[in-house]
């Protein structure tokens, strides 16, 4: 037990500083293409959040988590909201509620899956990442890890395979269409959008104007 705190602890602590250049997900995803005959593909480059337009972390907050610069890695307001509309609704798909501290604790640390032994460690680090990294670490790891598309990874990545520009000359625009993939970034392309994905799109660019603003690294929330 103390050696799993200590390792944790550090490796923590480690992505504090230090760019993640790979992730579980991003191995797994390359072992399910050639398990299924496909051509390898990773696309992934860091950037510092600095580097990344403002209007993509805006973009992500508004579609996956209106309240994170509030809480402190989970949202229960939205915890009971999708379980009750979860309840009267069965017959729908089912809602989640993570926040993008625990997408960016399950992104870096864990692997994809729904199990409640998964759920438990992504609630362990995410506990420690919101201890440990500021909100802006949070967002630049998240913004540089998260799947945007089959075989891509991170704003940089996305921006040039289907926009052709660097993450920071990403438009609002763009950046809205992107975060409408999110929920299911291998179906949903920012590249050739659907009708749904434009929708999409106008409601993030809608609730952009209201979430609050990413802080400069530094500046309080």
């Amino acid at each position: 037990m103390v050696a799993f705190l200590a390792s944790t602890i550090l490796s923590v602590i480690f992505y504090r500083f230090v760019p993640v250049v790979l992730t579980p997900t991003m191995l797994i995803r390359c072992a399910q293409q050639l398990t299924e005959g496909k051509e390898l593909k990773l696309s992934h480059h860091w950037v510092p959040l600095e580097r990344i337009s403002v209007d993509m972390p805006t973009a992500v907050i508004a579609s996956e988590d209106a309240r994170f610069l509030d809480h402190h890695g989970f949202d229960f307001n939205a915890i009971v909201s999708a379980a009750e509309r979860n309840r009267k609704h069965p017959e729908k798909r089912k809602l989640g509620a993570s926040t993008i501290s625990q997408q960016t604790a399950k992104n870096v640390f864990l692997w994809p899956g729904r199990s409640w032994t998964r759920k438990g460690f992504e609630a362990y680090f995410t506990l420690l990442i919101e201890l440990f990294w500021s909100k802006q670490r949070i967002m630049e790891v998240y913004l540089n890890s998260i799947e945007m598309g089959d075989g891509i990874y991170g704003a940089d990545a996305v921006a040039q395979e289907h926009f052709g520009v660097s993450a920071s000359q990403l438009s609002r625009s763009q950046c809205a269409l992107v975060a409408a993939t999110l929920p299911n970034p291998r179906r949903f392309s920012s590249k050739h959008p659907s009708a749904y994905m434009k929708k999409r799109q106008t409601k993030i660019l809608h609730e952009m104007r209201f979430v609050k603003k990413l802080p400069k690294r530094g500046e309080d929330k």
